[in-house]
């Protein structure tokens, strides 16, 4: 790790601080100055020549400008003489908009891929993409890393007795049934849904039983919380016992953590891909924020050492 340089850029500070704390590592210099006009100007404040740089930036939120300031940074590092690149996006923005979804749409996730490689990037280090098949997107290696062994867990230590793990919608059984084998083969179930418009989900039916259990409800993000609550409300009609829900992003738009507070969740399980202030946590009883610190710290040892990533995640199978 000697020959290696991490910086974080102006979203994922705290994020990158406790990665470096992990590696016992210095955090990189670097200034990042944004202008009247809405330009940026991005800095290393130390040579990073012939050595393999590491860029840490979730594109939350607000996400152009964020996508802009990695793409400066990769410029800046790049003709700095870096030998090497990686991008450690925590949460990848326009992950959603992964294909075409009716005539004339766009398909940013590519776009967002392609803007990242010409700008320099060796490599990109995710966490939970949207869809998996984005790495597709990449022409370079991207390792898309999960958070639900960290989060299995994490509910495992809470002995919560018999379980049901939820999917809230049919693309989301993969991730439920592996968060159900990391909780000891626990049962399944999945809300059918219908989706008319962008964000406004309407849960429709429940496959599976959940009468008397203790449910978990399992995604990779949520937004206006609309679709969660609907997903709530049906395993309560069903019987459900308590009620947890766990996403490795919380997004969090249009009041949605005042949705979460009142929704009668017994925990809210999210990861700090992206970062949440110290008002909305209080504000929120129920909220449960957990660090992605030491799986990203241990996959950056994995890259810069060129290790499996894989065995990452036999870190928290204990």
């Amino acid at each position: 790790m000697e020959n290696v340089s991490i910086f974080s850029l102006t979203s994922s500070k705290e994020l990158t601080a406790e990665i470096c704390k992990y590696l016992g590592k210095e955090e990189g210099k670097i200034d990042v100055k944004h202008f009247a006009d809405g330009e940026i100007l991005i800095e290393p404040g130390e040579s990073v020549r012939g050595k393999h740089v590491f860029i840490v930036q979730s594109t939350c939120k607000p996400v152009n400008e964020n996508l802009m300031e990695i793409l400066i940074a990769l410029d800046a590092v790049k003709r700095a003489s870096c030998s090497e690149v990686t991008c450690v996006i925590p949460y990848f923005g326009y992950a959603r908009q992964d294909r075409k979804a009716k005539a004339r749409q766009p398909i940013t996730a590519r776009l967002v891929a392609d803007l990242l490689t010409a700008a320099g990037a060796d490599r990109v280090v995710c966490v939970d993409l949207h869809a998996t098949q984005i790495q597709g997107f990449f022409k370079i290696p991207t390792d898309n890393l999960t958070a639900v062994e960290m989060l299995g867990q994490y509910f495992r230590k809470k002995n919560l007795g018999e379980v049901v793990v939820v999917s809230p919608d049919h693309g989301g059984a993969t991730r439920a049934r592996q968060l159900a084998d990391n909780l000891n083969d626990a049962p399944i179930a999945i809300v059918d849904k219908r989706r008319q418009v962008a964000n406004v989900a309407e849960a429709m039916n429940l496959v599976g039983d959940v009468k008397d259990k203790n449910c978990i409800i399992i995604d990779d993000l949520v937004d206006t919380g609309g679709s969660l609550l609907g997903c709530i409300q049906m395993l309560k009609d069903h019987g459900a016992k308590d009620v947890y829900c766990a996403c490795t992003h919380g997004v969090f738009s249009n009041k949605a953590l005042e949705k979460v507070a009142n929704s009668g969740v017994k925990e809210f399980v999210v990861t700090n891909t992206i970062p949440r202030s110290q008002e909305e946590i209080e504000t929120t009883p129920n909220l449960k924020v957990l660090s992605v610190g030491f799986l990203l710290a241990k996959a950056i040892e994995a890259v810069a050492s060129n290790k499996p990533i894989s065995d990452v995640y036999n870190l928290f199978r204990e």
